[in-house]
């Protein structure tokens, strides 16, 4: 599984990221990386229909562990996904 740093995602806010966090509409509603899609885990498998496979997606959660079984079940499908370390935890950069 492809990782990057909190630090490298922010590094490269500027560029046309695909971000899709997938923790819980409670901890979404306390801050979210700017521009990121929120799509719980457990709606990650029926609403990857609205993915586009030809597209690069990091993966974020709290902590790495939700984001990294949501890689996991969107690798199975075909998708090129980036799992964020330590999630948003590790994040310093700005939130919306």
């Amino acid at each position: 599984m492809k990782t990057m740093t909190a630090k490298e995602v922010e590094q490269q806010l500027s560029e046309a990221l695909n971000i899709i966090d997938v923790r819980e509409d409670e901890e979404v509603a306390e801050g979210k990386i700017p521009g990121a899609a929120h799509i719980p885990l457990g709606f990650i498998e029926e609403r990857a229909v609205e993915l586009d496979k030809d597209t690069p997606y990091i993966m974020v959660c709290r902590s790495g562990g939700r984001s990294g079984r949501a890689s996991e079940i969107l690798m199975s499908k075909g998708f090129d996904v980036t799992n964020m370390e330590g999630g948003m935890l590790a994040w310093e950069g700005p939130t919306e």
